[in-house]
């Protein structure tokens, strides 16, 4: 039989309960308060930093893959680390040690670029140093020199709240979160269409549900068939008049709700609308949807489409191709006050 306590004990051990059982009634009453007096603020705190949690799980099976850079290509800035100082062994080694000043935990990002040379004939003294510079505008970074002379490779860090564009549509507006470090190639290219200012010819030409497959969170509902239809929109992102070249194979983790990937080395794209653990790992995925805005994909989905094959697999396209338009987002990160990253 346990011992009952003793009298003083009981005492000290109830006033330490009452005390607890009040601070935690602050602290209730307290997020309340706040979530009633901000509610715009606290919604867009809420979907940027789901997002920025979806992405952190969504691309932890290709970890490894997501320090990526571009080979033969020097990126401009101001330097934060000088290389001459600063030498490593790989290319990766140096994109984590950027990545590393920009945890978020300090504000903005100390460092969103990456230098590296890793070529030692080409290097010679320089090889192994590791410049990590502050671009003054992420989505149009200072290119020194590119091509085969060039023993450099460079690589792209989006912080918090950085790297996102929207995909504008007559239905709404799709804000997207770019991944440089996992696809680089993909997300120099989008930062291209930006600087052209127009996208002519981009649309979105196929739509099709979640249908009886995959329930409104995009878990695949069991027993059921994988489609048709394959809950996801599809279009083209190249610009009438500019040639394209084609994307190499990048980082290709599952597909999920809300993935933004290419069909082969586009510029065909896709949307989407589920969870395709499916497809395993067969598509280089360049950003993601923000949570919020898959209502405007959702509403997309359900236009009216005639049917079609194709390579003997039914499909559904859209009567009226929707024209979408690559911009900048228009608010900018102190509107947002987002926590938003790759990873």
């Amino acid at each position: 039989m346990g011992r009952r306590p003793s009298g003083p004990e009981h005492s000290r051990f109830s006033s330490l309960v009452l005390l607890l059982v009040a601070l935690f009634s602050c602290l209730l009453v307290y997020a309340v308060v706040s979530t009633l007096l901000n509610p715009a603020v606290n919604s867009e705190n809420s979907s940027f930093a789901s997002l920025e949690s979806a992405a952190s799980v969504y691309l932890e099976e290709k970890k490894g893959e997501c320090c990526r850079g571009i080979e033969n290509l020097e990126l401009w800035g101001a330097a934060v680390k000088w290389g001459s100082n600063f030498k490593f062994n790989s290319s990766v080694e140096c994109c984590q040690a950027c990545k590393a000043m920009c945890t978020g935990n300090d504000g903005p990002c100390l460092c969103d670029t990456w230098v590296f040379c890793g070529n030692k004939e080409a290097c010679g003294s320089k090889f192994g140093e590791c410049w990590l510079k502050k671009q003054k505008d992420t989505l149009s970074p200072d290119r020194q020199e590119a091509g085969k002379s060039v023993s450099w490779t460079s690589g792209i860090i989006f912080g918090k709240g950085e790297g996102i564009v929207e995909m504008e549509t007559q239905y709404g507006t799709l804000h997207i979160k770019l991944f440089p470090d996992c696809a680089p190639h993909s997300v120099t290219y989008i930062l291209e269409l930006l600087n052209l200012r127009h996208c002519a010819g981009c649309r979105i030409y196929r739509a099709e549900s979640r249908g009886q497959s995959w329930d409104s969170r995009g878990n695949h509902i069991k027993d059921a068939p994988y489609g048709p239809p394959f809950a996801l929109i599809q279009g083209v992102l190249e610009a009438e008049g500019t040639p394209f070249k084609k994307i190499p194979v990048e980082a290709c983790p599952t597909v999920t709700r809300g993935s933004v990937a290419w069909v082969g080395s586009g510029p065909e794209f896709f949307i989407s609308l589920a969870n395709h653990e499916e497809w395993k790992n067969s598509y280089t995925v360049f950003g993601s949807v923000l949570p919020e805005d898959m209502e405007v994909a959702e509403r997309i989905a359900q236009l009216a489409t005639k049917s079609d094959i194709w390579n003997n697999i039914n499909v559904s396209v859209l009567q009226k191709p929707v024209p979408l338009v690559m911009r900048r987002m228009k608010k900018s990160i102190g509107d947002l006050n987002t926590n938003v990253k790759s990873e």
